[in-house]
């Protein structure tokens, strides 16, 4: 017997768009889900460009005006895989034509837009998701796993690091990413975002932080035609400058709600990083490591291990015991990247078919936001501790 269709609609085509088109196509062929996922419109304002990703991708329809697809008929979900600038007006309207919301991190540019899209979604009764595709990474899980059944105890202490190096050129251009009407910050908004959600979901609630940022790049070439996240476009004529308005680096301690301390970097300036991101969280019995370069393997010590065998081992979370993995290969056969959006569009769907939660929704990511931006106030006031005020 068919499944009813899950008809998708998707604004934005670039980086986010291939990745969330590539979980929207997998997730029934790998996962029992209770309605089929129909790439219904792609839109983006390039008509070309945005045909081509159409075709590639397998997208029915295109259209280069998002209010159009939000107002269709024969639209269920609107996924948003647009710069967060463009989040809030779009996720607003979606809500508000009654479609579900799937949103790209970070939420928005201001903890005042993701208030504004919380409150839409909550009165129009529709589902809503900030895709923090962290939280289901299957050796996340197990370290969730663990701290909720107690194995590492009392927590002490969180270490955050978000570190990536595609910006120490000096000769890399001022894409949006680099300026604050676009992006809002720099990778303390973008990076942290990530590692905040996960900080909430494994230890608890912010409750305090103080910040400092930093620039070492003040001036910047413009982009040329074609700039892209990772690339410079083609230039156009001479070489103009233009002033970078967000941070390059940010390090922040936080206090958490049940007592521990914790501490965020977040920077594109380490050199030879591409996408390091690494936790730490010490506990009274225990503690647990996460690389995500390594992102099939969780460290775990345990001080409840006989004392001549205590060390960190490393679980390989490839065993079908583990969140997600029954559906994906054999033991010891890794997954990547791409299969957190699976995961995430195989628990929205389950959301949407059966009434029920999904996290992180827009309450969780109006809480990051809340951190985020405590902290750029914190900044700005050399440092100085903040409360956390959601």
């Amino acid at each position: 017997m068919a499944k009813p269709p899950l008809r998708i609609g998707i604004i934005g085509y670039n980086f986010m768009g291939k990745a969330h088109s590539n979980g929207w196509r997998q997730t029934a062929k790998f996962f029992d889900v209770e309605r089929e996922p129909v790439l219904q419109v792609a839109c983006g304002r390039n008509e070309a460009a945005v045909q081509a990703f159409a075709d590639n991708w397998g997208w029915q329809h295109v259209e280069t005006d998002w209010r159009k697809v939000v107002e269709r008929d024969d639209i269920d979900v609107i996924d948003i895989s647009l710069p967060q600038a463009l989040h809030s007006e779009v996720a607003i309207a979606a809500a508000e034509n009654g479609k579900h919301v799937f949103c790209e991190k970070p939420m928005a540019l201001t903890l005042e837009q993701g208030r504004a899209m919380l409150a839409a979604a909550e009165k129009a009764g529709v589902k809503h998701y900030v895709n923090h595709n962290y939280r289901r990474v299957p050796a996340i899980r197990l370290a969730k796993r663990l701290i909720d059944e107690g194995k590492i105890g009392r927590i002490f202490h969180w270490r955050g690091a978000y570190q990536q190096d595609w910006i120490v050129d000096p000769n890399f251009p001022l894409t949006w990413h680099l300026r604050k009407e676009t992006a809002g910050s720099g990778p303390h908004g973008d990076l942290n975002s990530h590692s905040v959600d996960l900080a909430h979901y494994l230890v608890g609630d912010i409750t305090s932080v103080s910040c400092m940022t930093t620039n070492f790049i003040t001036e910047r070439p413009l982009p040329g035609e074609g700039a892209a996240t990772f690339s410079a476009g083609e230039p156009s004529g001479p070489q103009e400058m233009g002033a970078v308005t967000v941070e390059d680096a940010s390090l922040m301690h936080v206090t958490f709600a049940n007592g521990a301390i914790g501490s965020f970097e977040a920077t594109r300036f380490a050199t030879g990083r591409k996408n390091h991101h690494v936790i730490e969280i010490y506990g009274g019995e225990g503690s647990l490591a996460f690389d995500l370069e390594r992102m099939n393997e969780l460290q775990y010590f345990s001080r409840n291990d006989p004392e001549e065998a205590q060390g960190f081992r490393t679980i390989l979370a490839t065993e079908p015991c583990h969140d997600y993995i029954s559906n994906w290969w054999p033991p010891g056969h890794m997954i990547g990247y791409e299969h957190e959006f699976v995961h995430a569009m195989t628990d929205f769907i389950h959301a949407i078919a059966t009434n029920g939660d999904i996290d992180p929704n827009f309450a969780d990511g109006v809480k990051v936001m809340a951190v985020l931006e405590a902290g750029l106030k914190s900044a700005e006031d050399n440092g100085r501790r903040l409360p956390v005020e959601v």
